[in-house]
């Protein structure tokens, strides 16, 4: 009987452990676990377009976290999303004409936001904000974008832009070698 309740007790604790250990990767994963309120300042700044962009995304310098996106709003006169940065206390020395970009990690990863210090001698403080952004690239429009250019350039693969041969449609010229150059297999 003892034997039995020891193994229950075990058991018990074996499971314990694994919830606390689940609770606390889901903690790291939802970045919840250092929402807490780290001392520092905000700084905003604007973009056309945030993608998938979230509170709580990282903001990073050359690949270091130096603090989290901490609210996400609209400005419905500039049509722009004003999104405001949490930078953690330490780093202080950030110039003003620093410069956000929105990226993300690998290719379907989550979005970030990436700063690019200048070469200012002054530095963004309590309420500053980032005059220069980049914003996110999206996906879909790229595609859309480089689909749209091949439509564009039809079967042949020559644009609508392309000059017309001096001698007509037909690519016929006084120049002998011209013919050669715009269709080689029509000889």
């Amino acid at each position: 009987m003892l034997h039995s309740k020891t193994i229950e007790v075990g058991v018990g604790l074996f499971v314990a452990l694994g919830l606390a250990a689940l609770f606390m990767l889901a903690m790291k994963v939802s970045n919840l676990a250092t929402f807490a309120g780290e001392p520092g300042y905000e700084v905003l700044a604007r973009f056309e377009n945030i993608g998938g962009l979230k509170v709580r995304s990282a903001v990073t310098m050359s690949g270091v976290r130096v603090g989290r996106v901490k609210a996400i709003e609209y400005d419905d006169t500039s049509y722009e999303a004003v999104v405001t940065l949490g930078i953690e206390e330490r780093f202080k020395r950030i110039p003003t004409d620093t410069t956000a970009s929105i990226f993300t990690a690998g290719l379907l990863g989550e979005q970030y936001i990436a700063l690019d210090a200048g070469g200012e001698e002054e530095y963004l403080g309590d309420g500053s904000e980032i005059q220069l952004s980049q914003s996110a690239l999206i996906l879909e429009q790229v595609v859309g974008q480089f689909l749209f250019s091949k439509a564009a350039e039809g079967p042949s693969g020559a644009t609508n832009d392309d000059p017309v041969p001096e001698g007509g449609e037909d690519g016929a010229s006084e120049d002998p070698g011209w013919g050669t150059i715009v269709d080689p297999l029509a000889q």
